[in-house]
């Protein structure tokens, strides 16, 4: 299953940058877990030359990557507005995580009724509002930032429940083709 570390992947992708793609099997996992610096996955592993640092947090993470290959929004102000909608998106992640993370399958079933009618449409609204003004189809019309990745993620997260959505947020599913058309995520 895709989760948390897929935004760094697809910025890799997008960018065209050599990576190692490592994952670890949850059996392997204690001996990575210190390594971490919050004992979490994903992390990031840069050496520049003999300079090693470790970066956790996957949006920590994107944002630094988005700056470094290009794909942070142009100009500060841009750029704040990209953050911003990217924490709207960690926060509507983070009640996807809820669904994904619950065992008891009858409260699991009443927290996915609750992101269906009211939490995912919540956060939608403002997506689709946003993607409806762009003539990039893009959320900025500068074009692809971390931000589009991000929200192709998550709607990837959802299988074909998407297509329920996709019928109130147009933009949205505009944005998600046109993402899933893009070069090297496409390949």
């Amino acid at each position: 299953m895709k989760g948390r570390g897929e935004l760094i992947r697809l910025l890799f992708a997008v960018s065209g940058q050599k990576y190692e793609d490592f994952r670890i099997d949850n059996n392997d996992w204690p001996e990575y877990k210190s390594k971490a610096p919050f004992g979490q996955a994903p992390f990031l592993e840069i050496t520049n030359g003999k300079k090693t640092i470790i970066l956790s947090q996957s949006v920590a993470i994107g944002r630094f990557l988005a700056r470094k290959f290009g794909l942070a929004g142009k100009g500060d102000e841009e750029q704040a507005m990209v953050d911003m909608y990217g924490d709207q998106i960690s926060d509507l992640l983070n009640e996807f995580a809820k669904f994904m993370m619950e065992k008891d399958e009858t409260k699991k079933k009443e927290i996915y009724q609750k992101l269906e009618s009211e939490i995912m449409p919540y956060h939608m609204k403002f997506f689709e509002a946003k993607l409806s003004e762009s003539k990039s189809g893009f959320f900025f019309d500068s074009g692809l930032t971390w931000i589009d990745l991000y929200l192709f993620n998550l709607l990837g997260l959802l299988g074909e429940q998407r297509n329920q959505l996709f019928e109130h947020f147009k933009a949205v599913k505009t944005l998600y083709d046109k993402v899933s058309e893009y070069g090297k995520i496409k390949a």
